[in-house]
């Protein structure tokens, strides 16, 4: 079959996982590189806030960085000289020229695992070398009174304190690029050509105005990393791709046979051959269509043995048969498309949590909400559907009796409450209290429910839902009568609608869209209801808005 259904998912699920791997390479080739020196950008900026803070404490006592950092260094190696073994005294590396003792990195191989100094003794030594074997940060410090220059890492100190004075001097090369500029420093990404590696470099001031300092930190070669991230990508996805859609076509298989034999089922059954029979025992929804069909062909053949065995029944049985088809048809065709959505995300998301789409427990319990959400739709429009059959066929008579609708009006808007505030709604009520009124307590709970709902759904405007009663004046037919009335500000109902709203299924929305999750059954309960009180209900369009009223029989 060129247009088998499991072709068509076959092709579908290659192609979309053509697109994943498609968005997957267009994500590292155009957005890799930035965010990868995004990250690097804050991890220097990061570094800058630190040391600034650190030495604009230790400047406080009057000292310059390079005296802090001799205090520091000395306290380091009192610390290292009382956990080295005597012998190795004679170890201790030359000092500098001005009696600072600064640890290289060379020294780290010679020590045995132990810390220097806690890192609240030597804040500032400890933070230049945390950056530095972390971040592979390069930072030099430089007293701009004195021109002496520290740094952890000897051999790049001159070259790095050059570049940084050029720098200040705006000598700077062309190929460099900006990425941050901040009031005492600025962060820069530039091109080394003796190593014909790129650098991003951070060098300023800090905020004692004195001492200058530079930070330099290697970019990798993103783009290399990108072409092999990509070409990974590519050889794993086509396999995948070319495996998936293999096993597709294969498991598919399973969903399509059983719909063939159903195909040859119901062709039978055209030609008047009700012996044909569905034998699977599957309990899903192919299972429950053919069990379907099996019940309708023996209904179907007990019929038209009963219509052949007397043929003035079979007249009226046809008309009859016909009319219960248009409204079966109308209602199925109704039915169907308020659940036709609902069933396709059940199926859909219980595919997915069965094939493991979701491998995290947030997309999992997201998918879990979606099913429940959708179950909980299609449970409410059943039970609509029952309580509107119900009240049409009078299975559910109202049980009269006296009570305060008003009260009933107040409990009932003290419960939405949270509801209104979601909405933003400003609730107005303009009720007479006491209301005593007869009718049945629960099915007008019902449909003040239903109107407040509706009111929800529809609000725009001003957001004002207002809630009245008036007094009827006094008919022979019906007795003292009181009006209950729910407005709600917004778009007016067409004059064409307004005669249909209480026609089961319908909407106003002509693409019965889902936006409120309604099913168009609510005003059909409530007409019903009103006609089993013997009342009378309506809509009218208001000022800037519209409004739903209801009559009841008052007992004072």
């Amino acid at each position: 079959m060129k247009r088998s259904i499991r072709y068509r998912i076959t092709l579908i699920f290659m192609a979309l996982m053509a697109a994943m791997l498609f968005s997957i390479w267009a994500v590292n080739n155009w957005w890799l590189e930035g965010y990868y020196t995004s990250q690097k950008l804050k991890v220097l900026e990061d570094a800058y806030t630190t040391l600034d803070a650190i030495v604009m404490e230790k400047l406080a006592d009057g000292k310059n960085i390079i005296q802090v950092l001799a205090e520091e260094a000395d306290k380091e190696w009192k610390n290292w000289n009382q956990n080295l073994a005597g012998d190795l005294q004679d170890d201790i590396p030359r000092s500098r020229d001005n009696g600072t003792r600064i640890p290289r990195e060379s020294d780290e191989s010679e020590k045995n695992e132990k810390p220097l100094a806690e890192a609240d003794e030597n804040p500032l030594l400890h933070a230049m070398r945390e950056y530095g074997e972390k971040n592979n940060i390069t930072v030099v410090l430089i007293d701009s009174t004195t021109g002496q220059a520290v740094s952890l890492v000897a051999r790049e100190e001159a070259w790095l304190v050059r570049k940084v004075q050029s720098y200040i001097l705006d000598q700077r090369p062309d190929q460099t690029e900006v990425l941050a500029a901040h009031k005492n420093y600025t962060v820069e990404k530039n091109y080394d050509p003796r190593s014909k590696s790129t650098y991003m470099e951070c060098w300023g001031f800090l905020s004692d105005n004195s001492t200058m300092f530079i930070m330099q930190m290697p970019l990798a070669s993103i783009h290399e990393s990108v072409m092999l991230s990509n070409r990974f990508t590519a050889r794993v996805g086509i396999a995948v791709l070319v495996l998936g859609g293999i096993m597709t076509f294969f498991v598919t298989k399973q969903v399509t046979n059983p719909l063939m034999r159903l195909a040859s089922l119901s062709a039978r059954m055209s030609h008047l051959d009700f012996d044909a029979s569905y034998e699977g025992h599957a309990e899903d929804e192919i299972g429950v269509l053919g069990r379907s069909m099996n019940t309708l062909s023996d209904k179907l053949k007990e019929a038209i043995g009963e219509l052949q065995e007397a043929n003035a029944q079979l007249q009226k049985d046809i008309e009859e048969k016909i009319q219960i088809d248009e409204m079966r048809k109308e209602f199925i065709a109704n039915v169907s498309h308020e659940l036709k959505t609902p069933i396709a995300l059940i199926q859909g998301y219980a595919e997915g949590l069965t094939e493991g789409m979701c491998e995290d427990a947030e997309s999992r319990s997201y998918y879990c909400e979606v099913i429940m959400d959708e179950a909980a739709k299609m449970n409410k429009m059943v039970r609509q559907l029952l309580t509107l059959t119900a009240l049409e066929f009078g299975n559910d008579a109202p049980v009269f009796s006296q009570f305060d609708v008003s009260e009933l009006i107040h409990d009932l808007v003290n419960a939405s409450r949270i509801l209104f505030q979601q909405k933003e709604a400003k609730v107005e009520l303009d009720v007479e209290s006491p209301l005593l009124v007869r009718a049945d307590e629960f099915k007008i709970e019902e449909v003040l429910s239903n109107y407040l709902n509706n009111a929800m759904n529809h609000l725009e405007g001003d957001q004002v839902i207002r809630i009245r009663t008036e007094r009827m004046a006094e008919s022979e037919s019906q007795g003292d009568q009181v009006k209950i009335c729910v407005y709600n500000s917004g778009n007016p109902i067409p004059e064409e609608d307004i005669e249909n709203l209480w026609t089961k299924f319908y909407k106003v929305d002509k693409a019965r869209t889902r936006a409120y999750g309604g099913s168009g059954i609510g005003l059909s309960i409530v007409k019903a209801v009103m006609d089993a009180h013997s009342q009378s209900c309506g809509v009218e369009n208001a000022a800037d808005g519209v409004e739903f009223w209801f009559t009841l029989a008052t007992t004072s």
